[in-house]
């Protein structure tokens, strides 16, 4: 089982050729309003940085299909990391929405509801309740719940130190890390390499 790896919040050449090096499947640029966030023009340069066998996700929260559409027009991502909501879900194509889920106690039955209306092959990404990119951890029972009958990418408090224990308990499709691997509120290649490796090491473990 191949766990997938999303390194959130890169804003330098430096940050990107570290997680790619380090073999990371994605990286997020960070639209919504956050010390990580980037305008449009800077993104931009930053896709240009991007390999093609990496994955550009842009990542929001609750912008509105106008926002949206300004920043497809300039910035060729693969992926809309979003919550779900303002007409998002009908302007962004399926293969390229990844809904944003925060846990609570209702989370199962939120995420089973959106399932249902949307499908089960489209994977949703976890974080911890409040706001993404604050390092808290959700619930792991209840992400390997959400784990067992669909496609997971499982975010908040992870590291280099956790996630592999996370890989092993909750099996996700893939995880992403945005603080975890920072020094000083800067992307930092040691803790990316060692988040990766870790990640790596435990799917081997993993596997039957």
């Amino acid at each position: 089982m191949r766990v997938r790896v999303k390194i959130c919040g890169v804003r330098s050449t430096e940050a990107i050729r570290a997680a790619v090096d380090a073999g990371a499947d994605a990286l997020g640029l960070v639209f919504a309003i956050s010390p990580r966030q980037v305008e449009i023009p800077e993104a931009r340069a930053l896709a240009d940085e991007i390999p093609a066998f990496v994955s550009t996700v842009g990542v929001f929260r609750y912008p509105s299909v106008e926002e949206v559409d300004a920043v497809l027009a300039q910035v060729p991502l693969d992926l809309v990391q979003t919550e779900p909501g303002r007409g998002i879900l009908g302007k962004v194509p399926g293969p390229r929405l990844l809904p944003v889920f925060h846990d609570s106690d209702d989370l199962i039955e939120r995420a089973n509801r959106f399932r249902e209306a949307y499908g089960f092959h489209r994977p949703l990404l976890l974080e911890g309740p409040g706001r993404g990119g604050q390092g808290v951890r959700p619930n792991w029972m209840r992400a390997t719940a959400l784990a067992r009958v669909g496609r997971l990418v499982l975010a908040g408090g992870l590291d280099p130190d956790n996630v592999a224990d996370a890989v092993e308990r909750v099996r996700p499709y893939g995880v992403d890390v945005s603080s975890g691997v920072e020094e000083g509120g800067r992307k930092d290649a040691g803790r990316i390499r060692a988040f990766v490796q870790a990640v790596r090491a435990a799917e081997n473990a993993s596997s039957p």
